[in-house]
């Protein structure tokens, strides 16, 4: 797996070789839909959650808290700590992408108009991932914080990786 957006800028993950691919691909693996790994007690993450669960028309996002197994799971694949929950992972493709990268790489598949934000991809990612650093340092302080992780509507529940 491919890491972005994180130092070093790329990053490969052995414990994935190409010669010996899974029986059934798993979320965010090649093949497979993406993955979208988030803070689940934050208000901001979750308000994030909720707007990409209703514009993804196609459906094709998977959600999973960064608190869960998997979501610590994928974060040690990508060579990132497990308490790194300052920041939204994408895994896509087998690629992952983080912080302000992640966040124009879920735009871009959600279709028109959203997909014109990923044209922030002009923006350097020190400065991009800069003011990203600062939302996420004040993300609770100004959206709240939920004690637990808030459960999903049935209606999308499938979509929650637990």
């Amino acid at each position: 797996m491919t890491t972005q957006g994180t130092d070093p800028a790329e990053t490969t993950d052995a414990a994935h070789p190409a010669a010996s691919p899974p029986a059934a691909a798993r979320p965010g693996d090649p093949g497979a839909p993406p993955v979208v790994l988030y803070d689940g007690v934050c208000g901001l993450c979750n308000g994030m959650v909720g707007f990409t669960v209703k514009h993804d028309r196609a459906a094709r996002y998977r959600f999973a808290a960064l608190q869960s197994d998997f979501g610590r799971e994928r974060l040690r694949g990508m060579g990132l700590p497990e308490d790194a929950l300052d920041t939204v992972v994408l895994v896509k493709d087998g690629r992952g992408y983080v912080k302000s990268r992640a966040v124009l790489e879920i735009a871009r598949g959600l279709g028109m108009p959203w997909r014109l934000a990923a044209a922030g991809a002009v923006v350097p990612s020190g400065l991009a991932d800069g003011v990203y650093a600062w939302v996420a340092r004040n993300r609770y302080r100004w959206f709240g914080r939920h004690d637990a992780c808030p459960i999903p509507s049935p209606e999308v529940r499938s979509r929650f990786i637990a």
